[in-house]
């Protein structure tokens, strides 16, 4: 969970007030936090964040307002949001998008704030904000990526384009000398860090303003003159860039505010693109691109177990932090600015619950009697966990959760029947296996220097889409196992598998087939009582190479769910 450090200066100016410890402790719950330490020779609150899906609240000024609006203080005000029925008027302050962006890097949004002169203090807030959101919630800039200018140096409209990594150039921040686009990804510490987000790409994104000037270099760096943000600037320009709209509107709604918090002027920014967003081609950012969201308060009871009203219902939610109409019994609400994350009316059951205070619900112990035990599929696992450490094998335990090149390019197998995280926090775990071979493989890739021979094995679940079932997916549990040697091959494994139906007391049916993984002619269908149970064979050289293993690997993988319904288990 993400970890912030507040300034404890600023985070009191903004409440209002200074609350002591214990005032702390009580209150941070309703903001999905709590107080990690407390250094009060630094003024430093150290704050651990418990809920991913609350980016607003990553920072001074996020956390802040939340406890703010805790305490019974108000809804805060922003005035300067667009929305379709009311677009703010930008003057001068446009971005112009190159349509060679669509298949690289193809949105942005910004806004101008200009106020105070910056203070070191909240300089290191602003630094501490763009590594938690385009860290954490951007995927390691990869969907979101923040850059942060002296805004009274640049000269509209910019210009957010497609470049030739050879033949542009710029002096990056850090750095005194010019270096092109290519040389960077190379040469610059955050190009070594973040490269890999554009390296496969002919041309690269890239900012600069009307005098041609550099802003940056997303998501690698900033330029080192428009872009070296320092104590006393009053005037700044920030710009976020990446791959899916909301997520970024989301994220610049959010810094935004943040700014705004701090007695800042937002200024729009209009976002002119020459191909079509949800949002249409003319977009005024900060943008407001929620939907309401609506609950049957009767509904809402059931889940809290307590009977409530439509209206206490409203007051609730908006004690938490909202806008919220009613009618008749249903609640309307109005998610702010900085969120994003209503996805069902069961959040605005736990808005209800956090803004009514969750220790006014009184405790109650589960009436029915119930005997805890081990389900079918766990003692049959266990049984087949006995058999193969039986057979010399080692158990592994792996994540469900990997990437597409483990899963998919390595595997030499296409795209179908996966499952597929809509939003990531990083591409290592973007998808759902269906499969536990490339778990096992992943581990033989790095363990050439054990001594051979490499035999590993592990029960688990895999998940694929199965439009048959009522959520379009379905869980089962399999039995993969892998060995390791110079004659590893499809022999060997077929006496590992004789071996495992033996002691099941089973019977099996090996029929030829081809697969992508596995080497032709050296791969079968395992059945049993005519069902598709698995499959063994011989990995084939390019998937060996994909993994970078030297040595011959065969592999089995055996759906146990099919051989648990067999009678007798």
């Amino acid at each position: 969970m993400p970890k912030i450090e507040v300034n404890e200066k600023a985070f009191f100016s903004l409440i209002g007030k200074k609350l002591d410890e214990d005032e702390l402790i009580r209150i941070l719950p309703g903001a999905k936090a709590e107080l990690d330490d407390w250094d009060e020779s630094e003024g430093i609150l150290k704050i651990e964040l418990n809920d991913t899906n609350r980016p607003d609240l990553w920072s001074t000024a996020g956390l802040a307002r939340q406890v703010k609006i805790l305490l019974g203080c108000g809804l805060p005000v922003y005035d300067f949001f667009s929305m379709k029925e009311d677009m703010k008027e930008t003057g001068d302050r446009i971005i112009k998008v190159d349509p060679n962006l669509k298949d690289i890097r193809p949105y942005i949004a910004a806004f101008a704030a200009k106020g105070k002169p910056i203070e070191e203090s909240f300089l290191i807030d602003i630094i501490q904000t763009q590594e938690k959101i385009c860290g954490n919630y951007g995927q390691k800039r990869k969907s979101i990526a923040m850059g942060v200018y002296r805004a009274d140096m640049i000269q509209y409209p910019v210009s957010y384009c497609a470049a030739d990594p050879v033949k542009t150039s710029f002096v990056p921040l850090g750095f005194q000398r010019r270096m092109n686009l290519r040389e960077i990804l190379t040469d610059h510490p955050k190009g070594v860090e973040f490269g890999w987000i554009v390296h496969q790409f002919e041309k690269f994104p890239f900012l600069k303003d009307a005098k041609d000037d550099v802003l940056s270099f997303p998501p690698i760096i900033n330029s080192a003159t428009l872009g070296a943000l320092e104590p006393g600037d009053s005037f700044l320009f920030i710009e976020l860039t990446g791959i899916y709209i909301d997520t970024l509107l989301l994220a610049a709604s959010i810094v935004a505010c943040d700014f705004a918090d701090f007695g800042y002027d937002i200024l729009p920014v209009l976002v002119s693109y020459p191909y079509d967003t949800l949002y249409g081609r003319e977009i005024p950012t900060p943008f407001y691109f929620q939907k309401n969201i609506s609950l049957e308060v009767s509904f809402g009871a059931k889940l809290l177990g307590e009977t409530i009203t439509p209206d206490e219902a409203a007051a609730s939610i908006a004690k938490a932090g909202n806008q919220v109409t009613t009618e008749k019994n249903t609640v309307i609400l109005s998610p702010p600015p900085y969120r994003n994350d209503f996805l069902h009316p069961v959040d605005i059951v736990e808005e209800i619950m956090i803004g009514r205070g969750m220790d006014s619900f009184i405790p109650e112990m589960p009436g029915d009697y119930t005997i805890g035990r081990l389900s079918r599929a766990e003692v049959f696992s266990r049984e087949v966990r006995d058999i193969m450490v039986g057979l010399g094998f080692t158990e592994m335990i792996y994540n469900y959760l990997g990437s597409r090149s483990d899963f998919i390019e390595k595997m030499n197998v296409p795209d179908s029947g996966f499952i597929h995280i809509q939003n990531p926090m990083t591409e290592n775990y973007a998808m759902v296996r269906k499969s536990i071979l490339p778990n096992l493989l992943a581990s033989e890739s790095v363990s050439a220097n054990a001594v051979y021979p490499h035999k590993i094995f592990e029960t688990g679940k895999v998940a694929f889409i199965d439009p048959a079932e009522n959520y379009g997916s379905i869980t089962k549990n399999y039995c993969a196992f892998l060995e390791a040697n110079k004659d590893a091959g499809f022999n060997d494994m077929n006496a590992y598998v004789s071996a495992f139906f033996f002691y099941l007391s089973k019977t099996y049916l090996l029929k030829e087939t081809e697969d992508p993984r596995f080497i032709p002619g050296r791969t079968a269908l395992i059945y049993y009582t005519d069902q598709l149970v698995g499959i063994l064979g011989e990995f084939h050289p390019s998937v060996l190479e994909n993994w970078g293993i030297q040595m011959p690997c065969a592999g089995v993988e055996i759906d146990l769910d099919i051989l648990l319904k067999a009678e007798g288990v």
